[in-house]
């Protein structure tokens, strides 16, 4: 019987302390899509840079999921771009704005595409600009599929957008800009 709940109280020890390994090693992020995009909107129709950047701030917690400051800040500016955010540092993490290149045959698509695998791989999130109806969007490039192609999430109102075929749309587009962030040290 001894052996028995020694055993039973070992075998419990060993769960707790197993269990308190993996919450300390829990990220101190939000999962992107079902509770950053999910519960995000984009409040003006020419707020989809600031609105971009609010996702990333929420994903990490840095702000609540109900912060709209950068949106409220930025309204309808109609000439705004990723210069606007270009090192520039907003509760500790730095948005560096690359690529800005001319959209031709001469555009190193291999190294953007290149640049955002590796953003992927160190577990960052890119923002990218995307030909629209109306012009240019911002969109979020959260994942790499199987094949190789990139999954962007934005907003447009509160419906959520989504595309599969990223890479085939920076082709047609003879490339774009992406904006990437450095990740505060304290996360």
């Amino acid at each position: 019987m001894k052996k028995i709940i020694l055993s039973l109280v070992v075998l419990m020890s060993t769960s707790v302390i197993f269990h308190s390994k993996a919450q300390a090693q829990k990220s101190d992020s939000y999962d992107f899509f079902d509770t950053v995009v999910n519960n995000h909107d984009q409040i003006f129709q020419l707020s989809c840079i600031p609105s971009a950047v609010e996702m990333i701030l929420k994903y990490y917690k840095a702000v609540d999921l109900d912060f709209y400051d950068l949106q409220n800040e930025w309204k309808n500016k109609s000439d705004g771009s990723f210069r606007n955010f270009d090192n520039k540092e907003l509760y500790g993490f730095t948005f560096s704005q690359k690529f800005v290149l001319p959209r031709d045959e001469t555009f190193p698509i291999d190294s953007l595409f290149q640049t955002i695998e590796n953003e992927l791989k160190s577990e960052r999130k890119v923002i990218i600009s995307l030909p629209a109806e109306a012009g240019w969007h911002m969109f979020i490039i959260c994942k790499q599929t199987p094949d190789g192609d990139f999954v962007s999430y934005s907003k447009l109102g509160n419906h959520t957008l989504i595309l599969r075929n990223t890479k085939e749309i920076v082709k047609k587009s003879n490339g774009t800009e992406i904006m990437t962030y450095s990740i505060p040290t304290r996360l």
